[in-house]
């Protein structure tokens, strides 16, 4: 008999001690600890369509690269692929943050471009070029005879066409 006595009495401390502690868990809960919860920045939405120059049909599997930038300093870089509509649709970059893209398409030039993102929306549209010709020093290139003769030093020893002017007395 004295044993169930003791037996309920530890049973009835225990649930005491439960229902007090239920309510000692309840009352920390209301007090303000840890960090502050700080809601993530608006994000804007940025279609990138990527198209051939010469017939502007879509780019499938091209490389769309965004290198998200802080100053001059690039923050790391997210990768998408374009889609049989030559579409990439990103939408986590914050609005006001500037954006490096990169694409890169095979058989076509490589392309990149900083953008600011400062619309909740922004559709970018790149037209990709074939490669060109190497550029060579031994070849004669039209558009460049016009700076070459700015950056040659002029040659004083040589006669001009001109006549001396007279000595003045």
């Amino acid at each position: 008999m004295l044993r169930s006595f003791f037996s309920r009495f530890a049973v009835g401390l225990v649930l005491a001690g439960l229902v007090a502690g239920a309510f000692g868990a309840h009352a920390q809960d209301t007090q303000k600890r840890g960090r502050k919860y700080k809601s993530a920045p608006p994000t804007a939405r940025i279609d990138v369509t990527i198209l051939r120059d010469v017939d502007g049909k879509p780019i499938e599997n091209a490389a769309v690269i965004f290198h998200p930038m802080e100053g001059e300093k690039d923050k790391g870089n997210m990768e998408l692929k374009s889609n049989e509509d030559g579409k990439a649709v990103i939408d986590v970059l914050p609005i006001g943050d500037t954006v490096r893209l990169q694409i890169i398409a095979k058989g076509f030039q490589t392309y990149g471009q900083d953008y600011k993102v400062d619309k909740p929306t922004l559709a970018i549209e790149v037209r990709m070029k074939r490669p060109g010709e190497q550029y060579s020093v031994y070849k004669n290139h039209p558009a460049d005879t016009q700076n070459q003769d700015k950056d040659k030093p002029k040659d004083e020893s040589k006669p001009s066409d001109k006549p001396a002017p007279p000595p003045s007395n």
